[in-house]
């Protein structure tokens, strides 16, 4: 990858990065087209993603040219139950983008939630930084609000901390406990890094929990906030820059805040005079009270 990007500026960057960076799609996929023979470079159909390409190059992709790099954005919505993460569904259920408003650029979700949970969903039109939010070794933490039916075991929830294995599939460290008991159902807080498939309702049923509603509320330094279910807000260019190093760059007035730096009053030196401003009240008043008569 280091490798890679040095080499950039002489031999280009590979296509299939090209494409995700114009926000067409992600890596994987543009793989998948370039080997169904829709991308064309200089003329020539590609038949392998193993190609670098430059400014210099025209490519083509299902017949119209490849759309310049737009700025990286980010945009939170709260997913509701009943909808797919996916662009389209062989069954014809809704999806994500069945609800999203008609206007919106063309995005890319950050991830999955299945169809039965709800939450915080990152879309972005940029395909690299989809790649950079969803790879495992960048560890963007993930918060969910869960409700179970069934006894939930403090002592189960801390051992999960260690990692756990549900039929043959590891699950990495996760952190959880009891926020609140309501009859026979609790509401658990569940944060990790990995976000398998499936993954918290496998955990638990493993403890013998049913889960019964599920929401993420944080996705690496996003948070769903007070966001209404179907609703979606754009990501701040300031936020994003914070967050993840992309986007407009940093204003000095949000970047770099200047701090007014008052400096500490000092006692003068022993010979250096001392103006009134110097002196202290009690001191004027004695140089000009009266002498007694």
């Amino acid at each position: 990858m280091a490798e890679e990007e040095s080499n950039q500026g002489e031999k280009g960057a590979r296509i299939a990065k090209v494409m995700a960076r114009a926000g067409l799609c992600s890596r994987r996929e543009a793989e998948r087209w370039i080997e169904d023979g829709r991308v064309q470079v200089n003329g020539d159909t590609l038949r392998s993603p193993a190609v670098a390409v430059t400014n210099d190059d025209q490519v083509i992709v299902d017949g119209k040219a490849l759309p310049p790099r737009d700025l990286a954005r980010v945009w939170r919505f709260y997913k509701p139950v009943g909808v797919l993460t996916t662009e389209r569904d062989p069954e014809g259920r809704q999806t994500i983008y069945d609800v999203l408003p008609r206007d919106l650029p063309r995005v890319i979700p950050v991830g999955r939630l299945d169809i039965n949970s709800e939450g915080l969903l990152l879309l972005t039109n940029d395909g690299e930084l989809k790649r950079q939010l969803e790879l495992p070794q960048n560890a963007q933490k993930r918060r969910y609000r869960v409700r179970v039916h069934g006894r939930v075991s403090e002592s189960a929830l801390q051992k999960l901390k260690k990692g756990v294995t549900v039929e043959g599939v590891r699950y990495g460290p996760i952190e959880a406990f009891v926020e609140k008991q309501t009859g026979t159902n609790s509401w658990l807080i569940f944060t990790l890094t990995e976000g398998k498939n499936r993954e918290i309702r496998n955990v638990c049923g493993h403890l013998g929990l049913q889960v019964n509603r599920l929401i993420r509320q944080v996705y690496g330094d996003f948070s769903l906030g007070n966001l209404p279910k179907g609703a979606l807000s754009e990501v701040s260019q300031q936020q994003l820059f914070a967050a993840s190093g992309v986007g407009l760059k940093p204003k000095e007035s949000w970047a770099k805040p200047k701090r007014k730096f008052i400096k500490p009053k000092q006692k003068p030196r022993l010979g250096e005079r001392t103006t009134k401003k110097d002196e202290k009240p009690a001191d004027r008043r004695r140089k000009t009270a009266r002498p007694k008569a």
